[in-house]
Order: C-alpha cells, then structure tokens, then sequence
C-alpha cells in the first residue's frame, strides 16, 4: 500500500465486509487492525478450498442440479449485495470458498478488494475484474449492478458446459470477444443440455445490461426456480422500476398498463413473489410503508453509504393512496426484458389492442412532446410524425412502443 489510492482501496474494503454482514453466502468479518506496517482482516476461515478447483476436479462438468445448487447460492448472495447498493465486480470461480470439505458445504462469496457502493441513477466507470468473466458495459466504462449478474452468466456456462464463453490468447482478445462474439450453445454438452437451461445462461449472458435478468429475476427463473425450496429475495431492480414508473406521464403508464395484461405465468411468477415480499393487506393492496419496511427487513449498514433507501422518495405518492397487483405488475415491469424474448411482437400486438379499447386517445403533438419532457430545442415534427395515427390522431402502433420505452436521446438524434 505505497499509494493513496491503494489505503483508500483498503479503506474501501474493510468497510464493505463491516457494514455488509450477515447473510449465509457472504464470508464472515471479524474486525480489522493496524499497525505501522500492515493491515490485519480477520475473516471466517473456510477450509473447503475454492469453487474452480471443485469444477477443475470434476473434468469441467457439473449435472444440472448440482450446478443449479452452486448459482443458487452465487444468485442469492449476489441479490443481497444489489440490495444494499454494492457490487462486487470481480465475481469468478476463484472468489468462492467452501466452508469444509463435507460434500454439501456451503459457498461464500470472498475478495471485496475491488467492489464498490453504487447509488441510485449511479453508474460506475473503472474497468476492474477479471477478463474473462467481464461484462460488455464495463468496457464501456458505464455499469452498475448487472455487470455481476453478466460474470454470474459466465460461472453458470463453465459449470454447464466446461469451457469458457470468452476465449482468447490476449486480454485484449477476449474484450473483443466480451463486445462482439455471441457464446456458442451449439456444440456438446449443449445439445444434450434442458432448453431451460440453455434459455437460463443466454439470459444472464445478454449483452444489453437492460435486457440481462437481475439476480432475483434469475432465482424465478424456471429452470432454477423448483430447485430446493428457492426463496426469491427482494429485488433492487424492482425499486429502480418504480422510480420510473411513478415519474412517468400518465399516457405512458396507460401503455405499460397494457403491456403488463399480456405477461405470461412465467413472468408473473417472479412479479408475485416480490409482491408477497412487500406482504400487501388483505385487499392485496400496497402503500410507501409496505416498501419501507420491507427495505428495513433486509437492510444493513452498507444501504446507508449507497443510499438505497432514496429510493422510497420516488414512491411518495403512495402515502395518500394504494397500489394492487395489477398496477404493481405495469409498474415493476421491464420492458427492455420483455423485449428481449422471442415473442416480444407478440406481445407488443396484444397490447396495443388492449391499449386500443383502454388507452388510446387523440394527442396532438406539441402534448406528446411535452408528455415525453422534450424541449423547445428539439423539431417534434420530424420526431413524432410517425408516433401519431394521420387518421384519428391517436397514438399509432410505433408510437405506443416508442413510448413504452420513453424517449431517448437516440431517438432525437436519428429524427434530427
């Protein structure tokens, strides 16, 4: 430690392993000291040895269920971590330790050397990590908490399949394979392999942070979700979505609210059991206290320094008034996620036509513009022309997509 920089690393993370505690798949801390020379950690000693030799003994392949019982473990740790606003960002095979040698010991996650609190509307920029298990959007040099969920991906491919997504002679090599090569599910043991399995990797291993499940998305997941009693964990996601919701234009939570009547049983499983975690009254409805307490049960000193629970001010508007699980579902909804799927026009059609008889309305657009909050600056004509049906003056088909997802910057810049 000869640098500022490197104390301050240090600092950094004796604080996290302080405030973070208590949670079953995190490696314990004791304290720490200091002396003239050194800084002493103690930690839980865990004697099972490392996650990657367990795989590298075992010839590189696990079954389906015995590697569902490792991401079980990896997936609810790293949602708790989401939870209290740190990432990890150097999650590998090498970062899990087995707390003895007997054959179902439990995991836990060690080395916070590099992890850092992230808050809310925050993204990080430093490229950290190891090369092989790094997500696109660190490359990018702008993430938060799914480039863990894109390096839990990477450990989910390895124990399936033993080899690795990404692979190159150079470091540079393999971020060339990070951004542009799709990993390969067509050659053994993938065909072999349950198509939910498969489904469940390409998931975690989308390139889009926005598309990529959360770690509570993926413990819903239906390959993984009947495996041992699976307890879906609250999910930061789910108060990220939110906060977008609740700031949305009323014309934009119509057509989410659409969207949101043409989920599956799939998607609605996950959205239920965060539900039930918010533990509504007895009409099945939410208020702001439902999320509070259910952030004070899993909250730990880590959400102070990330500041998770500034969340909750974007939900003030549930104070005066509640919210059922019909509008939990269009709130808590990602339709970045939905859009990844395959049947994603479909679903789009259907819910455009419910839209259709329970949305739509004649808007001109100088009202669309500023429903979207676009600025004087900016010429809406060319930009919403086609948004707008020429017949009726409702939202046309584009225009009720294009407003489920909000307005980009990109969007502007293309019209322009």
């Amino acid at each position: 430690m000869t640098t500022a920089i490197a104390v301050e690393d240090v600092r950094r993370e004796v604080k996290i392993l302080r405030t973070l505690g208590g949670h079953g798949n995190l490696v314990q801390f004791y304290d720490s000291f200091e002396d003239v020379d050194n800084v002493y950690i103690v930690m839980e000693l865990c004697e099972g040895g490392e996650l990657l030799d367990k795989i590298l003994s075992r010839g590189g392949k696990y079954p389906e269920d015995d590697a569902k019982s490792v991401l079980v473990q990896i997936l609810n740790v790293v949602s708790f971590c989401h939870l209290q606003g740190v990432v990890h960002r150097d999650l590998k095979p090498e970062n899990f330790l087995y707390t003895s040698k007997e054959e179902n010991s439990q995991l836990k996650v060690i080395d916070f050397g590099l992890s850092d609190f992230v808050r809310p509307d925050e993204r990080l920029n430093d490229i950290v990590g190891s090369a092989y298990y790094v997500a696109p959007e660190v490359l990018h040099r702008s993430y938060t908490t799914e480039a863990d969920v894109w390096s839990v991906g990477v450990i989910a491919y390895i124990l399936l399949c033993g080899s690795r997504p990404f692979w190159a002679r150079t470091e540079s090599g393999i971020f060339r394979a990070v951004l542009k090569a799709d990993p390969n599910f067509e050659e053994a043991p993938w065909p072999s392999l349950s198509p939910e399995a498969k489904d469940f990797v390409k998931r975690l291993l989308n390139k889009d942070p926005r598309k990529r499940m959360s770690a509570a998305q993926a413990l819903s997941h239906p390959w993984i979700r009947n495996h041992n009693d699976v307890k879906v964990p609250l999910d930061i996601l789910v108060f990220r979505l939110l906060k977008t919701y609740m700031r949305s234009s009323s014309l934009r939570k119509a057509a989410i609210r659409a969207l949101s009547k043409t989920l599956t049983a799939d998607e609605l499983c996950y959205l239920k059991a965060q539900f039930a975690i918010l533990e509504p009254n007895k009409n099945g409805t939410v208020t702001l206290e439902n999320f509070k307490m259910a952030l004070m049960k899993n909250s730990t000193d880590a959400m102070k320094d990330s500041r998770v629970p500034d969340y909750l001010s974007s939900l003030n508007a549930l104070q005066y008034r509640r919210m059922d699980f019909d509008e939990f579902c269009a709130a808590a909804l990602s339709v970045h996620q939905l859009e990844a799927l395959d049947g994603w026009e479909e679903y789009a059609n259907r819910a455009y036509d419910i839209f259709e008889k329970e949305g739509n309305r004649a808007i001109v657009i100088e009202e669309l513009a500023s429903e979207l909050g676009l600025g004087p600056a900016i010429p809406v004509h060319a930009v919403l022309n086609d948004w707008i049906r020429h017949t009726d003056g409702k939202l046309s088909f584009l225009g009720f997509v294009k407003l489920l997802h909000g307005i980009s910057s990109r969007t502007v810049a293309k019209a322009q």
